[in-house]
């Protein structure tokens, strides 16, 4: 079985699955080949396990470059002759179709929607492109439940299944949170929040800084550390009326989420919109409490593992985490009910499983 796998973006949640799906897929036997950008996290971290990575010039989001993008591709996977393509996100989706025009059994897996992110008359042409790509779609892989309807909903007609996302959960265990605070300089017993993830507008760290005066008023001694960075980190840390507290951290970039997950009493995910956010699996990995807006796929990995609220309702997100970081023994709970699900419903190990067995019915049906 020859598969490719394209992406871009390269970063953060959607490189860690594609890495996963190529190192599992490896070890069954495969011949794998991940199409990406040349630098970044996942063609380093792939080329240094071994994984064969060919550089694919992409932009991240669609432009003037769209053209030579879709033939550069197209170039690729004629050298490559793979049983499958796997496109990863709304970007590798809309150039690996274009190039591929289902020549090739065809994988698209959205990891959120592109018109869930688009605006005024973009986001109407955004599911006009997706209901026309179906047809060059043989199938479509997403992440939550919520993601199939919102497709479904759009006019999305390709043959689908919901694989949920996974995680390490042997990496990812729960540890001493008074030593992870020593090691990464967190020092101290009072409660900690932590938020996880790329300063983006999509991921809506702002609506978290502005639901945390009200966590003080309930929490005097609350802190908050912000692990990530992006293109609106400047603009909030200059600009947002609590950037600047004493309680907040802006830590920056991190390539190892655990120990912060360790130091947490709760873990927020205040995003706009997921597809099924990786956070949320990697605290309750880490046996911690999660509070996070009601976005695609949260009420289904979440559970009854922590706080799920209404989507924007900064004063509800307020509430809900204060109710953690005051009653310990409430997050505690929830952090072990967390670790339980992600050990039966979100290990990596099953993700992987699931979609390459459906990548190989995918196959032998196309050859048959």
């Amino acid at each position: 079985m020859r598969v490719v796998h394209v992406t871009q973006p390269v970063e953060a949640g959607v490189a860690a699955v594609v890495l996963d799906l190529a190192l599992a897929q490896r070890a069954r036997g495969w011949s794998v080949v991940v199409v990406c950008p040349p630098s970044g996290w996942l063609a380093d971290r792939a080329r240094g396990l071994g994984i064969d990575v060919r550089a694919w010039r992409a932009s991240r989001q669609p432009g003037p470059g769209l053209v030579g993008e879709v033939l550069s591709l197209r170039r690729i996977l004629a050298r490559l002759t793979p049983d499958v393509v796997h496109l990863h996100s709304s970007k590798a989706g809309l150039v690996g179709r274009l190039a591929v025009r289902g020549r090739v059994p065809t994988v698209f897996q959205p990891h959120l929607w592109s018109f869930q992110t688009a605006r005024g008359a973009l986001r109407a042409v955004s599911a006009a492109w997706e209901r026309r790509a179906s047809r060059w779609t043989d199938l479509v892989v997403c992440v939550s439940d919520d993601e199939l309807i919102i497709g479904r909903d759009v006019g999305v007609a390709a043959d689908a299944e919901v694989v949920c996302n996974g995680v390490d959960t042997d990496r990812l265990r729960p540890r001493d949170g008074g030593a992870a605070r020593s090691v990464l300089g967190l020092a101290g017993d009072g409660p900690l929040a932590v938020c996880v993830g790329r300063l983006a507008t999509l991921k809506g760290q702002d609506q978290l800084l502005s639901a945390w005066p009200e966590v003080l008023v309930r929490v005097p001694d609350a802190r908050l550390v912000l692990v990530g960075d992006g293109p609106e980190g400047h603009g909030w840390r200059s600009t947002h009326p609590v950037a600047g507290h004493g309680s907040v951290r802006w830590w920056g970039h991190s390539d190892d989420p655990a120990p912060f997950y360790a130091a947490a009493d709760v873990v927020v995910l205040p995003s706009r919109a997921e597809g099924m956010a990786l956070v949320p699996l990697e605290a309750m990995a880490s046996g911690r409490s999660v509070v996070a807006f009601d976005v695609g796929g949260v009420r289904q990995s979440v559970g009854d593992a922590g706080a799920v609220v209404p989507a924007g309702d900064v004063g509800a997100l307020a509430v809900a985490v204060a109710c953690r970081l005051a009653d310990r023994a409430v997050a505690v709970a929830e952090g072990a009910r967390g670790r339980r699900r992600a050990e039966v419903l979100f290990d990596r190990g099953r993700m992987a499983d699931q979609v390459s067995t459906l990548v190989d019915k995918l196959a032998r049906g196309r050859n048959s």
